[in-house]
């Protein structure tokens, strides 16, 4: 790695948003306490009565190691602005595309299970959306700082 793309404040955004992506993959989505049991949403299941449901919550997780393969993938073509931008809007795609799923899999679940509450890796999945979102803005902006500084010569 060059010590150069750590000077840029997208590769620093971009970092931030790959902590917050494997923080929510360990972390429980939502939790429910009803009598003695607990039940928990992961990404990757629902833990419910002692067994863990699969189908269709693993989905989050995958939705989740796309958006964190896709942001490393930007950091890593810090050399090449454009394919970085296109790999950033793909990725805030991707991790719309997982807040979509946390949002439907929790509100269906609220129905069953009112007392329950949001787990904290909701909140990380959002501070990468941001923090993607805001990675690609700053792109966007070096881009065009050095287009028009092109245009001058």
């Amino acid at each position: 790695m060059n010590l150069n793309m750590w000077q840029r404040i997208q590769t620093v955004f971009l970092a931030v948003a790959a902590i917050a992506l494997i923080v929510a993959l360990v972390q429980p989505l939502w939790e429910a306490r009803v009598g003695e049991e607990k039940i928990i949403l992961t990404p990757f299941y629902l833990l419910q009565d002692n067994q863990y449901l699969y189908y269709p919550y693993a989905l989050t997780a995958v939705l989740t190691v796309a958006g964190l393969t896709l942001t490393f993938l930007t950091i890593r073509r810090y050399d090449n602005r454009m394919v970085q931008m296109k790999l950033g809007l793909f990725n805030t795609l991707i991790l719309t595309a997982v807040m979509g799923c946390i949002v439907i899999f929790v509100l269906q679940l609220n129905k069953q299970y009112p007392l329950a509450h949001n787990g904290i890796a909701m909140y990380f999945v959002f501070g990468a959306v941001v923090c993607n979102w805001l990675a690609v803005r700053f792109i966007r902006r070096d881009e065009k700082l050095v287009r028009d500084s092109d245009r001058l010569r």
